[in-house]
């Protein structure tokens, strides 16, 4: 029995190898989503404040505010999520501009599942990233091993 559930705990351990990489794909992904969305909204800027006038309904912000803060965000953190700096604060930002998304064009994404159902998992893989700390392949881990050498 105990045998067992060593080997278990070995299997299980050789799994947590696997955390690096899963991390980096989620970013990856959720990085090339967000920019994309962003690069889209400078593309053609008349038409991104008239969506954020006519369309997206964000609370307590002006339409242009709330553009450029939106395409700001859409634009600067998927860099930094991407190449793991800020890791955990570029998710949370991202979790909370994909959540005010969903708020300002509910009335349209309620209508279309998919497009909610994407909103929603694109949430649910930001929360990951926000909540578990896991051994990532980024530059936080460099400058923090970096850090610790220099103090020892």
């Amino acid at each position: 029995m105990m045998q067992k559930l060593i080997s278990t705990c070995i299997k299980a351990q050789s799994l947590n190898r696997l955390a690096p990489l899963a991390d980096l794909l989620l970013r990856v992904y959720l990085a090339k989503v967000f920019l994309l969305s962003g690069l889209s909204k400078i593309q053609d800027w008349p038409t991104t404040l008239f969506l954020f006038t006519e369309e997206y309904h964000v609370p307590l912000l002006s339409p242009t505010l709330a553009a450029i803060f939106g395409t700001a965000a859409e634009l600067i953190l998927p860099i930094t999520l991407l190449i793991g700096l800020f890791t955990r604060w570029s998710a949370l930002g991202l979790l909370l501009v994909n959540g005010m998304a969903v708020v300002a064009y509910f009335h349209v994404l309620k209508t279309i599942p998919s497009a909610l159902q994407d909103h929603l998992e694109w949430g649910l893989m930001l929360l990951v990233l926000v909540a578990i700390p896991t051994r990532r392949w980024s530059l936080d881990c460099v400058l923090l091993r970096s850090q610790k050498s220099s103090i020892l």
